[in-house]
């Protein structure tokens, strides 16, 4: 039996990520892969499943899409390990996902960014979710922001190998898509974990020690200041932080390529409210900083562009330009807000209760839970 090449999450994220035209055969189920498949901007998709792809002619599943690049997907990386043996009888060169699904949601990577900040900020992407968490490095001292209980132990090593050890992690809300990483990092490192402080009231009830932060405080990293500024809209407790007056982490209260979704708290009877609170938060505390703040957001969209760095980040003024929602007035952008909201991210409820420290879930199911895109914006437009 002929051996099937094999493509690592790392190879097909470059591959994505580099624009070239990449194409995903999908042998799980109709179901699963509804509800969780790989995207891009260069990505395209056949869902068949695997049964059925046996029985097909392998010209005929890829007619019509490109064959640069072809690669089989399933959950763990067997079935479609088969999968891949059958299209390459078509001479087509295909290649297997090495682990699968399971293994594309393990993926992190991080870039630099570019900024006039005295920090270095590096921002550590999810591929699989568009989840976004940062590194803020100066001199001996790092915090990390929105970190993922899933790379805890890599925010650690990255700080180390830049010289530094974790004082801070730090959340800037409850978070409903993932299992937060602050008080597994606040509990095995010399980090301290911080919570804002208008998240509390929402029941947080940790094992450990933490600390808050209010509008208008600050943490010190090194010879840098990460300052607080309350954005509630997204939830109750949004909390964005200003690294150096240069970088503001906007956490899910701005993306840059959509606002942030209102009911993931409050609720469908609640959304107007807080969609309002929003839109106060954006016209009062975010827009009216300097133009050239880079704007980094705790999510990107699917089609999310990349900056020159590699970065999903874009100065306010690009922002502004691009959203024509922040320039309508409250009750429009109330209206828009709430007019094509996408379904609520999957287990959101179990996540949130998890996120509190209600709940405790062993990482093989927290893994589980995650799995899906993030739909922490309002809108993908």
């Amino acid at each position: 039996m002929s051996s099937v090449p094999e493509m690592t999450p790392e190879d097909l994220y470059e591959h994505i990520e580099a624009g070239e035209p990449v194409t995903v055969v999908d042998v799980r189920q109709p179901h699963e892969y509804e509800k969780w498949h790989i995207e891009g901007p260069s990505v395209e998709t056949v869902n068949v499943p695997d049964r059925t792809l046996t029985q097909l002619d392998p010209a005929e599943v890829l007619a019509d899409h490109p064959t640069e690049t072809v690669v089989t997907v399933c959950g763990t990386g067997k079935i479609s390990r088969e999968s891949a043996r059958h299209l390459r009888r078509a001479d087509v060169d295909v290649r297997n996902l090495a682990g699968g699904m399971e293994a594309w949601a393990d993926l992190s990577v991080y870039t630099e960014l570019t900024t006039d900040a005295d920090a270095t900020v590096l921002q550590f992407r999810r591929p699989s979710s568009g989840c976004l968490a940062y590194l803020v490095v100066s001199g001996d001292e790092a915090a990390v922001i929105d970190p993922l209980s899933a790379f805890a132990r890599e925010y650690v090593d990255v700080a180390a190998d830049h010289g530094s050890e974790l004082t801070y992690a730090v959340d800037t809300h409850v978070h409903a898509d993932h299992v937060s990483g602050v008080r597994e990092l606040g509990e095995h490192t010399d980090a301290t974990a911080v919570v804002p402080a208008a998240a509390v009231d929402r029941g947080i009830d940790y094992d450990i020690s933490y600390e808050t932060i209010a509008d208008g405080e600050t943490l010190e990293v090194g010879n840098s200041t990460i300052a607080a500024i309350h954005t509630p809209g997204h939830t109750s407790g949004m909390t964005a932080y200003y690294v150096d007056e240069a970088v503001l982490l906007t956490g899910d209260g701005l993306f840059v390529d959509s606002v942030a979704r209102p009911d993931l708290e409050a609720g469908a009877d609640g959304a107007p409210e807080a969609a309002a609170q929003l839109y106060q938060s954006l016209q009062q505390r975010v827009l009216t900083l300097p133009d050239e703040t880079l704007i980094a957001p705790g999510h990107h969209g699917t089609h999310a562009e990349p900056a020159a760095d590699g970065s999903y980040t874009a100065p306010l003024r690009d922002v502004v330009e691009r959203l024509d929602i922040l320039s309508l007035p409250e009750e429009e952008f109330v209206e828009a807000v709430l007019a094509d909201m996408p379904p609520r991210p999957a287990n959101h409820t179990q996540l949130i209760a998890t996120n509190l420290g209600q709940r405790d879930i062993p990482r093989q199911r927290a893994l589980q839970l995650e799995r899906g895109p993030n739909n922490c914006a309002a809108t993908a437009d």
